[in-house]
């Protein structure tokens, strides 16, 4: 699913949902978040600008989120993009480390997507993650804006990243920093798969803007 050879033996390799699972999990937890906060779906809609129409679909599983998405839901519901990753074992699950083979996934398969959670579940002011972006993935088709800062590391292959309506084309080796709330998003515009490592800060009084 993410372009990458699997090197771990069987016993050691994460359990992986199929795709129909993670989009009714992921729909049960956005409906779950919601309902906990209080909020109704207008609610939703008013604090992210996405539409009722969308939220809705979303948590009947009818719509696959992409990753601009999920953080204006991350933001909206006060919780971190990682709250929506597939559960690990809570047997391997450990407060302050992150073992490989415990890692929390993401898959947007519809973005072509794959997040990884490098950082421990209990809510932060740092997400790390390495992503997988198969080709022709991308965040979305939108922009998105919100406080804090967000940095990466490109691992290997191509990742084009917009910023402010200005593509800068990165390779294997590249890093980056930049205020989030300059407008951004990005693709993987080639044939091969590409992977980075993406560093987000997010304080808990984000809100999404623009």
């Amino acid at each position: 699913m993410d372009g990458r050879a699997d090197t771990n033996s069987p016993k050691d390799a994460p359990t992986i949902e199929p795709d129909d699972a993670v989009d009714q999990r992921l729909g049960e937890t956005v409906r779950l978040l919601r309902q906990r906060a209080g909020f109704s779906i207008q609610d939703v809609a008013t604090k992210t600008g996405l539409s009722t129409g969308m939220i809705s679909q979303l948590e009947r599983a009818r719509a696959m989120p992409s990753i601009r998405t999920l953080r204006l839901l991350s933001i909206a519901l006060d919780v971190p993009i990682s709250y929506f990753f597939e559960t690990s074992d809570p047997a391997d699950v450990q407060r302050y480390i992150v073992r490989k083979n415990s890692r929390r996934l993401l898959r947007l398969t519809a973005s072509g997507v794959v997040k990884e959670a490098l950082t421990p579940a209990d809510k932060g002011q740092l997400e790390l993650y390495e992503l997988t972006l198969n080709p022709g993935a991308s965040s979305g088709t939108d922009f998105l804006q919100h406080t804090g800062e967000k940095a990466g590391y490109i691992l290997s292959g191509s990742l084009r990243l917009w910023l402010d309506n200005q593509a800068h084309v990165l390779e294997a080796g590249d890093s980056f920093r930049f205020p989030s709330t300059v407008p951004h998003m990005f693709d993987n515009p080639t044939q091969q798969v590409a992977r980075a490592i993406w560093v987000t800060t997010l304080r808990q009084t984000d809100s999404p803007a623009g």
